[in-house]
């Protein structure tokens, strides 16, 4: 049974006398708590933003003139030998059953999750952690992976509170049987069934007539609950089993990328390569990469729904044929064009945006969004922004362009179904998890993709595109007065 926990923290914390007591462990019990285990130094492990080398110049002293000769020294040097930004180029593969790129690389893998929080574990809820936790269940390592430290954690907070409730019941009772409103062997199951007073679903015990709530009063029972409740303190951080003899198990977690995070790896930081499947041998992965135009038409391929199997046919066919200089013109033309409201160019686009502002993007279906903004990462913060991807056909071509009615009206169908319902669904989802929820508008352009041309200027496309934010938050009489 619960009772009012705010009411019995004030009876504990303040005396009657007004003069705060002591914390709870002490008053409880002398004995020393726990120390608590040494967390990792996240700002230590995810020093880097991005998985690239920075080589900054020394900083300019305006009143030493030394400073100057440090700034043209280090400047001659990069000029004579240039720095490099990448230590590695990652390499992964794209995988077309779950529509995902991979990487298999163990020291990739670490260096992507830790240098911007790129991906997701394939065997785990984020971080790729399924080896540490595999350990751990066969005894060979102490450590805990996150993952189960949250389930720890909830497990043990569940058996505290039922614990609690429990001795707070028994309080309640023993306070009645002192005020003689309860026998001996009586209980408050009996007073229930009596009708003295009611209980509701949640174990609180109210008066029938008033409605008061029975609380405990005193702070000898008080001091018996925390008692009884530090004596059986959670346990969580405590390790009991000793390790067993280390054996060797072989990783089976990947790492897996959306084509969005592959993409911005490959053509705007340079730090990720893309290799075939066909090219991925025993001997190891091949050095040829797909170019960043062909990435852009498979990734496109592959976002529509349902996938043509046929247009991915002829867009692996082109390119096999594009490699060979004699090949025909003929043959590059049977590729089709990309619409400008694909999928993939429209989540790109709102990737590409916030990821250059500095937020670390994450996928949002967790909490039915596209994605989530962090501002330094998961380990840092909870995600303060949840975004959506809302296509806008308001350029004159959609409106004016001959012949191409029936396509502007099915657009502008899709459109509308983003009703007030729907808003108020994702935002009411928000609200629930403190987040903020921001409507991006992308200003769909003309078709940009001519037919008889197969490379893309990536830049110029990115260009045509335009990006809205629209903040929405719940109105509120309090909040919000003028």
């Amino acid at each position: 049974m619960a009772v009012d926990i705010e009411a019995q923290n004030q009876i504990q914390d303040v005396k009657t006398n007004g003069t705060p007591l002591e914390p709870r462990e002490k008053v409880a019990n002398d004995r020393p708590k726990t120390p608590r285990p040494k967390r990792p130094n996240f700002n230590e492990i995810h020093a880097k933003p991005i998985p690239l080398d920075v080589y900054p110049l020394p900083t300019f002293i305006p009143h030493n003139p030394i400073s100057i000769v440090r700034i043209a020294l280090s400047l001659l040097s990069h000029s004579l030998f240039p720095p490099k930004p990448h230590a590695v180029v990652h390499r992964a593969y794209f995988s077309a059953e779950t529509q995902a790129i991979h990487v298999t690389d163990a020291a990739s893998i670490r260096a992507l999750w830790e240098q911007g929080f790129w991906g997701k574990g394939s065997l785990s809820r984020s971080e790729p952690q399924w080896l540490i936790g595999e350990k751990k269940k066969r005894g060979i390592e102490e450590s805990k992976t996150s993952a189960e430290v949250t389930q720890n954690r909830r497990e043990e907070r569940k058996q505290f509170k039922l614990e609690r409730a429990r001795a707070q019941r028994e309080a309640i009772e023993q306070q009645l049987r002192q005020e003689g409103k309860l026998d001996a062997d009586g209980s408050i199951e009996d007073m229930v069934d009596d009708g003295q007073v009611s209980e509701s679903p949640r174990g609180t015990i109210y008066t029938p007539d008033a409605g008061d709530v029975v609380t405990v009063s005193g702070d000898a029972i008080v001091s018996e609950i925390d008692k009884s409740l530090t004596e059986s303190a959670p346990s969580w951080r405590r390790v009991d089993s000793a390790p067993a003899e280390e054996l060797e198990i072989k990783d089976q977690e990947h790492l897996q990328l959306t084509p969005e995070e592959a993409f911005y790896l490959t053509y705007i930081l340079g730090a990720l390569a893309i290799i075939s499947i066909s090219g991925i041998t025993d001997e190891g992965p091949s050095n040829e990469f797909y170019p960043t135009w062909y990435l852009v038409r498979l990734y496109a391929a592959y976002a529509s729904s349902p996938i043509s199997e046929t247009h991915v046919a002829q867009l692996t066919t082109t390119y096999q044929l594009s490699k060979d200089n004699s090949s025909s013109r003929a043959s590059i033309r049977d590729v089709p064009s990309i619409e400008p409201d694909n999928q993939f160019l429209l989540r790109y686009v709102v990737y590409h945006h916030f990821r250059s502002l500095g937020w670390v993007v994450r996928p949002g279906i967790k909490f039915a969004v596209d994605y989530l903004l962090y501002l330094r990462g998961p380990a840092f913060h909870h995600a303060e922004f949840a975004i959506m991807i809302i296509p806008s056909y308001s350029h004159r071509y959609w409106n004016e362009a001959p012949g191409s009615e029936s396509g502007i009206d099915k657009r502008k169908q899709e459109l509308g179904k983003k009703d007030w319902w729907w808003l108020h669904r994702v935002n009411r989802v928000q609200t629930a998890v403190f987040k903020t929820l921001v409507l991006v508008y992308v200003e769909v352009p003309p078709p940009w993709d001519a037919k008889g041309g197969l490379e893309v200027d990536i830049g110029s496309v990115l260009k045509s595109y335009t990006v809205r934010e629209v903040v929405v938050r719940r109105w509120s009489p309090n909040r919000n007065r003028d």
